[in-house]
């Protein structure tokens, strides 16, 4: 959560692509970004996670949090849109689409009491963090291309042995005649032998 405009503003050049954005609709907040887990998609957050974040905002927002009824919107990170030409802390989107709203209809206190009790201050270097992502998502598409390639190179020697086995040209193979054991003798040697 960023404290002031400036915060804000690193935190929106420093978001991750899966991180959710948090704004109180129309009046100054504060931002809130909810950094999502391996595997869960912005539009299937619990409703729980929703109504903190919402209640967060609100509770952060110096207009915001003495009016009741608002409208908090959320947008997954990746859909902020910055222009040199905006304010410090001020974003857009790229598409309206993306952006969802929950209604937040009064301050619920114990919900505020119980995220500040909980909540954990530190110093956070934005940019040693984003260069930590990005290698550790870099070392797992290189992993993965890995994998793929090695799947494609099993399949492509499963091919082969298939297509050399139903081969002709593999017909005689293995079979070759010696030339001592040929039986030279004529069909009467052999039945005379036969009987």
């Amino acid at each position: 959560m960023g404290r002031d405009k400036v915060e804000n503003e690193d935190l929106i050049k420093y978001a991750w692509p899966q991180d959710v954005w948090f704004h109180v609709d129309k009046l100054s907040s504060a931002h809130v970004y909810l950094r999502m887990p391996e595997g869960m998609t912005w539009d299937a957050i619990p409703e729980p996670f929703l109504v903190d974040c919402a209640q967060l905002v609100k509770a952060n927002s110096i207009e915001g949090n003495k009016k009741d009824n608002l409208t908090v919107i959320y947008t997954p990170a990746d859909n902020l849109k910055k222009t040199g030409d905006m304010a410090v802390g001020q974003v857009s989107f790229h598409s309206d689409k993306k952006v969802k709203r929950i209604h937040v209809a009064q301050r619920e206190n114990p919900i505020v009491n119980r995220l500040n009790k909980t909540k954990v201050e530190k110093e956070v270097d934005h940019e040693a963090e984003r260069i930590e992502r990005i290698k550790q998502e870099s070392a797992a598409r290189r992993a993965e291309a890995a994998n793929r390639k090695k799947a494609e190179l099993e399949l492509a020697r499963q091919r082969e042995a298939e297509k050399h086995a139903r081969s002709y040209d593999r017909l005689h193979d293995g079979v070759e005649e010696d030339e001592s054991e040929i039986d030279t003798r004529t069909a009467r040697e052999i039945e005379e032998d036969f009987m």
